[in-house]
């Protein structure tokens, strides 16, 4: 018999739109269509789209959400707000979804109404963007695009349709936000679902910076943004992309290599306020130098966080999941991270991989998972007598988190502990095979779109082809097309890519798996496949928080009508 531990899980990873952008929208559009916030109290109607591309909150879009049905309500009230967050051992004020961190989970069934209700406490403007769901477009919480910002003090209510089971999670798509405490899982239900399991572990991974001895996510994007000396010269690596060349053998295959040169880009963002105003360089450096990982292809990351955390506690004070010897067990991994690949095992177990960003795959054996930042993956153990870690590396960080499977009496692991499946057998996305259930059926792409990652940390002008986002970037799709997305990444850094409002199927693999954010490798190439069949303004961006809010970021929008250019 299944039965859900329903846990309080939080976690974040998300990459942001530009602060100037994303403080409103311009222009208003209609409130046609179900859903719309209270744009009275600060939620703000929807922008006006370009003329020949479909309305955020047009009539296509009411068309599409209407297809999906309507099923009972689930009714949620949500605050953002500043409070003081116990990460085990060390407090630390911060913005979350409530007072704890981990925050409370979301839970419905595929099929049902979502009614959430977002009140804004915090000092800046806020969203809640829904991570992997296959929404209406007006809902997907992106301002200055989708929506107007929710003010400091308003509510905007988000109500959609949830159309697909699996394992989701919402955070703000306001710049750095999303690296504080802002962030929880979306568990959507399957009101059929094929699996036996007795008992649901959701473990949320996450990097931690905010008030930490007087940091701010927005104080470390200052300190990048100034750069690594100023353009200064970074070994064998050219000025423009920052960072120094890497060996690239050995690596995992997540993407093929690609034959493009590094290309600079160019940022021009506002710098953001913190929660107790402008926030400069305050505390220590928290620039990254040296981590490296040849699983991502080199460097490993731009921020030294000072705390790791798995499910809002530290090692030092971990969080502890409690079944029987026997039970069998469905783990549901989050990375909410900013800026860190993590690396996960179970000790003494081998996990079964059921789904990876929601959907499912033919189920794969493996001792070791790596998620980047907003990946999801779901996994089957069935659990042993005794206590074990479950331990979360940041990948070539040299640190790591970790929290506790209870069945039985013992001594609980030391905080370092380093089980040894975390050498094993490691498996990564090119490795699996959608189920037969979603596999996106064969058909030859009608439109292929080209993406260039550029940039670097010299001067840290994150972009898609040298051009930093801003929010008329249109690159054109129409409803009905089966749509490839070609990214090419000539920078010498990893970044997980997301597509909003779809899921894609990873078109070099054989019924590739079905996802919504996957890493590209540095100096590589991942091709992906979609079905247009969402109409809408929809972002792509990097992942890393602080590379898009560099710039990373671009729009795919559908037109009306016949497809111009």
């Amino acid at each position: 018999m299944r039965i859900h531990t329903r846990r309080t899980v939080l976690g974040a990873s998300i990459a942001a739109a530009g602060a100037g952008v994303l403080a409103a929208c311009s222009g208003s559009g209609s409130d046609s269509g179900s859903g719309s916030g209270h744009s009275g109290q600060g939620g703000g109607s929807r922008g006006s789209a370009p003329a020949g591309y479909v309305d955020p909150g047009g009539e296509e879009v009411a068309t599409a959400e209407k297809k999906r049905g309507s099923g009972p309500v689930r009714t949620v009230q949500l605050t953002a707000a500043e409070t003081s967050l116990d990460l085990g051992g060390r407090t630390v004020r911060s913005w979350a979804y409530g007072d704890d961190l981990p925050g409370k989970e979301v839970r419905v069934t595929a099929g049902d109404t979502l009614d959430l209700t977002l009140a804004n406490h915090l000092p800046q403007a806020t969203s809640l963007h829904w991570h992997g769901l296959a929404l209406r477009n007006d809902m997907d919480g992106v301002p200055g695009l989708t929506q107007r910002a929710v003010a400091p003090g308003a509510e905007f209510t988000y109500r959609f349709t949830v159309p697909d089971a699996g394992t989701y999670w919402f955070h703000p798509h306001s710049g750095t936000q999303q690296d504080r405490g802002l962030y929880a899982p979306l568990i959507v239900e399957d009101p059929r679902e094929p699996l036996s399991y007795d008992k649901e572990w959701v473990v949320v991974l996450d990097d931690w910076v905010d008030g930490v001895d007087g940091s701010t996510p927005d104080g470390v994007l200052k300190e990048l943004r100034g750069g690594m000396g100023g353009g200064m010269d970074m070994g064998d690596g050219d000025e423009e992309s920052g960072h120094s060349g890497h060996d690239m053998s050995g690596m995992a295959g997540m993407s093929t290599r690609a034959d493009e040169s590094p290309s600079p880009g160019a940022s021009g963002r506002s710098d953001p306020s913190g929660p107790s105003g402008p926030s400069g360089p305050a505390g220590p450096s928290r620039m990254m130098m040296g981590a490296r990982s040849d699983l991502l292809g080199g460097d490993a990351g731009d921020v030294a966080y000072p705390y790791y955390l798995v499910n809002g506690r530290t090692a030092k004070a971990p969080s502890v999941f409690r079944a029987r010897p026997g039970d069998r067990v469905r783990i549901r991994f989050v990375n909410a991270g900013g800026d860190t690949a993590f690396r996960v095992a179970l000790g003494g177990h081998e996990m079964t991989v059921t789904h990876t960003d929601g959907f499912p795959v033919e189920h794969a054996k493996t001792d070791a998972l790596l998620l980047g930042m907003g990946e999801r993956y779901d996994v089957l153990v069935t659990v042993k007598d005794g206590v074990f870690p479950l331990t979360s590396v940041a990948e070539g960080k040299k640190a790591s988190a970790l929290a506790l499977l209870r069945t039985g009496s013992g001594a609980a692991p030391s905080a370092s502990v380093r089980p040894k499946e975390l050498d094993g057998r490691l498996l990564t996305a090119d490795k699996l095979r959608a189920a037969e259930s979603v596999r996106l059926p064969s058909r030859k792409p009608d439109r292929t779109i080209r993406l260039g990652l550029t940039g670097g940390m010299a001067k840290y002008d994150w972009a898609f082809d040298k051009k930093p986002y801003t929010a008329s970037q249109r690159h054109p799709v129409r409803a009905g097309e089966r749509v490839r997305l070609v990214f090419a990444n000539s920078t010498k850094m990893w970044h997980p890519v997301h597509l909003h409002g779809h899921t894609f199927a990873l078109a070099n693999v054989l019924d590739g798996p079905r996802k919504d954010t996957a890493i590209v490798l540095p100096n590589g190439r991942l091709t992906v496949d979609f079905d247009a069949d969402n109409p809408g303004l929809w972002m792509v961006h990097c992942h890393n928080v602080y590379h898009s809010e560099a710039g990373m970021m671009t729009v795919l929008g559908y037109q009306n009508g016949a497809l111009r250019g």
